[in-house]
């Protein structure tokens, strides 16, 4: 039991009866007292719901099924006393929930039967005299309970059986033809005013090119003339500034030969002094120093002949002694020659048999000796024997004595002499 000072919010409302009410006291967003006891407060709610309302497959007057979704929001009004205590006779400590069903049914309802009435053509063409038809009916009998419909409007429309979307293609055929008429008008109009603008414009091209022309041609005329005057002018002015620049040039050129006369003077002068100067240094330096290399020079020319005539008689004398000293040597080495080979004959003559053997004794060990001289650069010597003859060192050394023992007939054969013979003299 609650008593005493109590309050709501501006979204519900108080409903007091009992003691000293006749009929319950409807306090929206506020405060009263409360009698305990004798008094019983209760509340209800004034929030907006949003209600959705779905009518699936309604036939239309036509008998087309349509779908239709609609969107609506009530309330319970708590402005008007009469349809606060309405909505209290009705609503008062119901849930929430129930309510909310309530307004629901009633407005499905509503929304089926207006369906029914209309064409298809109509709900979707004009939906706002469907919405404000279902606003209208639906509101009439939702006051009689104390609830206001705040908005109603169609969230969707569907068609199963595809009428929508052959009005849909009939219209965007429509709209199509339409749309190429409007444009094909729209393209001739345009052609015909982009023609009469270019005329206009050529037109008027025309006339202000020749207004151009005359413009220019006149100008031109001007500029001709001024242009007569101002070469006139400036001839004029060239041909004395012409006249005046000669005038001053004559003038330079006159000073510039004096003054050319005056520096040629001075060259003159300078010239002549440079001469004597150079004939001064030619005499110090090139005349007399020449005088004094020449009497070097005939000195030194007279003591180089004296000295190669002596050194010719020198060598002349040197040469003469050197023959003679040739002569005598050649003269005695011929004479101890004769004297050494008459001696060799006579020896010879002595001593015939004991020469001859001497000579080839000394010959054989150089033949000998010529005859080993290939083995010498012999790095191995490969040697092969069949029976029982000899090997090695011992077979070498005899094939050499050998070879030796073959020298008299070498010489016989070369010369015709033959050692034998002679050692047998």
């Amino acid at each position: 039991m609650t008593w005493g000072f109590v309050t709501c919010g501006p979204n519900e409302a108080l409903v007091i009866s009992g003691f000293c009410y006749g009929k319950p006291n409807l306090v929206p967003g506020g405060r009263a007292f409360v009698w305990p006891v004798i008094q019983y407060c209760q509340r209800i709610c004034l929030n907006t719901m949003t209600i959705q309302v779905d009518s699936p497959k309604v036939y239309t007057i036509q008998g087309v099924p349509l779908s239709v979704t609609g969107i609506a929001q009530v309330k319970i009004q708590g402005q008007n006393e009469e349809m606060l205590l309405t909505a209290c006779e009705q609503f008062l400590g119901k849930p929430k929930q129930e309510i909310h069903e309530i307004a629901l049914h009633t407005l499905e309802g509503h929304q089926r039967a207006i369906m029914g009435s209309m064409t298809v053509e109509e709900i979707y063409k004009d939906r706002k005299k469907f919405s404000k038809q279902v606003f209208e009916v639906a509101s009439s009998d939702l006051v009689n309970m104390g609830i206001t419909v705040v908005s109603y409007t169609i969230k969707d429309i569907r068609d199963e059986e595809g009428y929508l979307r052959a009005l849909g293609l009939a219209r965007t055929a429509e709209v199509k033809r339409d749309a190429r008429i409007g444009e094909a008008e729209a393209k001739r109009e345009t052609t015909i005013k982009e023609a009469m603008a270019e005329e206009e414009r050529m037109a008027a091209k025309l006339i202000n090119d020749t207004e151009i022309a005359k413009a220019q041609r006149d100008f031109e005329l001007k500029k001709a003339a001024y242009d007569v005057e101002i070469q006139t002018k400036k001839a004029e002015a060239e041909l004395a500034f012409e006249l005046q620049a000669a005038k001053t040039k004559q003038r330079i050129k006159e000073e510039q030969m004096q003054i050319d006369v005056v520096e040629r003077t001075q060259q003159i002068a300078v010239q002549e002094q440079e001469i004597q100067r150079r004939e001064r240094e030619l005499e110090a330096t090139v005349r007399r120093p020449a005088e004094a290399e020449k009497f070097r020079l005939e000195k030194l020319a007279q003591a180089n002949r004296t000295r190669i005539i002596l050194e010719a008689e020198a060598e002349a004398e040197t040469l003469r002694l050197k023959g003679e000293a040739e002569s005598f040597a050649i003269q005695a080495k011929a004479k101890a020659d004769a004297e050494q080979a008459m001696k060799k004959a006579e020896a010879w003559k002595e001593y015939k048999k004991a020469a001859i053997i001497n000579m080839v004794l000394e010959a054989l060990p150089k033949l000998a000796a010529e005859v080993a001289a290939p083995f010498e650069n012999t790095k191995k010597v490969t040697m092969v024997a069949s029976g029982d003859g000899d090997v090695g060192a011992v077979r070498l050394t005899n094939e050499i004595i050998q070879i030796v023992n073959k020298v008299p007939e070498m010489v016989t054969t070369l010369t015709g002499v033959k050692i034998n013979d002679v050692m047998n003299m």
